[in-house]
């Protein structure tokens, strides 16, 4: 069976960031099971595994616009050290979870200086160029409330 739209995949992958460094891996742990099609991957991957079946293997190599994104700036912004109530000690690479318009966002502390937190709302993969070596495991039909769920049961 091949890759299309409503089947359910399990992948191994393994990712990289530009500069070879492994960001992320499936190896030695359980596969990664999506549905095709449910946009639960970024585009850049889905895209490049239509098509493809069990036992296959590819280096899909994804620009910014087709996996997280580029950084956007207005998603950055410096707040006052008191919005952090409870909260005794705060570190670069912390993170914590914003409301904004959209609901809750997961956002990172990127810098301290003085009574102000500078934060980032931006994937942590924004803005980068992404390699996922991958091997296909598992193709199967998805059931109607995989279907209806979007994801795998």
């Amino acid at each position: 069976m091949q890759i299309d739209q409503n089947t359910v995949v399990s992948i191994h992958y393994t990712l990289t960031n530009s500069e070879g460094n492994v960001m992320d891996s499936s190896v030695g742990q359980q596969p990664l099971a999506y549905l095709h099609g449910a946009s639960n991957i970024i585009p850049g991957l889905e895209n490049a595994l239509t098509g493809k079946a069990v036992g296959d293997t590819l280096a899909v190599t994804v620009e910014p616009e087709q996996g997280y994104g580029e950084v956007r700036e207005e998603m950055i912004q410096a707040v006052e050290r008191s919005n952090f109530a409870g909260v005794d000690e705060i570190e670069v690479g912390m993170q914590f979870m914003a409301q904004t318009p959209w609901g809750e966002q997961p956002v990172t502390v990127v810098g301290i200086e003085g009574d102000s937190v500078t934060l980032d709302g931006n994937h942590p993969l924004a803005g980068q160029t992404l390699t996922f070596d991958v091997e296909v495991v598992e193709v199967r039909g998805a059931t109607d409330e995989e279907v209806t769920a979007g994801a795998p049961q």
